[in-house]
């Protein structure tokens, strides 16, 4: 195995595998890449057995071959070599030397054949969408995060699913962590199909893995095959593999009520909410929202540091509304929405609250209110 490549066609590509290759797995050897060099370029695999990455970079090939290489350091001398065009040769046992000039590197590789095997999928049916939109669904889900410990197949993974409107297909991703959920959707022109028969769960580890990749203007190809969820770019392709199990039923948590219909800019509020979030710990996290006539107060109480209160003008009409709530749950919902102006929608201390920007519906969040 013996070719040239310049540096900037894949050290970027080397930096976006890493979640893959640094993620534990039963086998040290995911902790490696994959290198197939054929004429006209190289192919790179990266997998941690639940998410596969497969690419096509062209290089100039002198010899053939095979070769697994630790992903961290070849990314990191790949990152950091002096010159742009970079010799990397397969010599004896496994030793890959990689070199131009003055500088020179030799480190050990692993046996290809002890690389997983990906999944060989064909026949897949795809249908495009646009990578900003896709990007912008993922991070609105996946900013809702599984504890490391978590086994729950809903809440390590993101429900898509497929639902039929008069005015054309909606995609639909939702995600939850038992005490808030997320939704976004897209709604597709009326003369294009997306091919999701059922709802599917697949791994937020995984998609967020996909969403590095979405750095491109116009659409990516999005299909589904064997419990495979696949995204696929003109040289590059990731393979989830989707989770078993059910999604609790989330229809009517995300009915919004007419009680109070509350405006904040989101900057003002955001800032309030740091503010009443640094007294926390993990051990109070929660913060008491009282809605009353024209002004909502907030206050945060640690019995180990003291207390802070802070209050703001609304528009709010009727009985006082007092509730608990994480503070940062608002924050990561903030962070998501792309308005000045955002929508509470609050029907008392006992219900949920309802979060969405002020007119793009697309993104709507809902937070349980806490016991303290």
């Amino acid at each position: 195995m013996k070719f040239s490549i310049n540096k900037f066609q894949i050290v970027n590509v080397l930096a976006k595998v890493q979640g893959l290759t640094g993620r534990r797995s039963n086998l040290s050897i995911t902790e490696n890449i994959l290198i197939r060099v054929e004429a006209g370029g190289i192919h790179l695999t990266a997998t941690d057995l639940e998410t596969g990455f497969e690419g096509f970079y062209p290089a100039a090939v002198a010899e053939e071959g095979t070769v697994a290489v630790s992903s961290k350091k070849l990314f990191e001398i790949m990152r950091e070599f002096p010159s742009e065009d970079v010799l990397i040769h397969e010599i004896e046992n496994r030793w890959i030397e990689i070199g131009q000039d003055k500088v020179q590197y030799h480190i050990v590789g692993m046996n290809a054949e002890d690389f997983p095997e990906t999944p060989h999928i064909t026949d897949v049916i795809f249908f495009p969408i646009d990578a900003s939109i896709l990007e912008k669904m993922i991070e609105r889900t996946t900013i809702i995060s599984a504890a490391g410990d978590e086994k729950r197949a809903h809440i390590n993974g993101v429900l898509i699913e497929r639902i039929q409107e008069e005015d054309g297909c909606r995609l639909k991703f939702v995600s939850t962590d038992g005490s808030r959920l997320n939704a976004a959707d897209y709604l597709f022109p009326i003369d294009q199909s997306v091919i999701l028969n059922e709802g599917v769960l697949v791994p937020k580890k995984g998609l967020n893995e996909v969403a590095k990749f979405l750095d491109i203007e116009g659409p990516v190809q999005v299909g589904i095959k064997d419990n495979n969820f696949i995204v696929k770019k003109e040289m590059e392709t990731i393979i989830i593999r989707m989770l078993e199990g059910e999604f609790p039923k989330y229809e009517d948590i995300l009915k919004k009520g007419n009680d109070h219909l509350i405006s904040l800019n989101k900057i003002k509020f955001g800032k309030m909410l740091k503010r009443m979030s640094i007294l926390a710990t993990d051990n109070y996290k929660g913060a008491v929202f009282t809605f009353n006539e024209n002004k909502l107060v907030v206050t945060a109480t640690n019995p180990d540091y003291g207390e802070s209160k802070e209050e703001t003008e609304i528009e709010f009409y009727g009985e006082p509304i007092e509730a608990a709530f994480n503070p940062k749950f608002f924050l990561d919902a903030l962070s998501v929405i792309d308005e000045e102006n955002v929508i509470l929608n609050i029907v008392d201390g006992s219900h949920p609250c309802v979060i969405e920007g002020n007119n793009d519906k697309t993104f709507i969040g809902v937070i349980m209110p806490m016991r303290i």
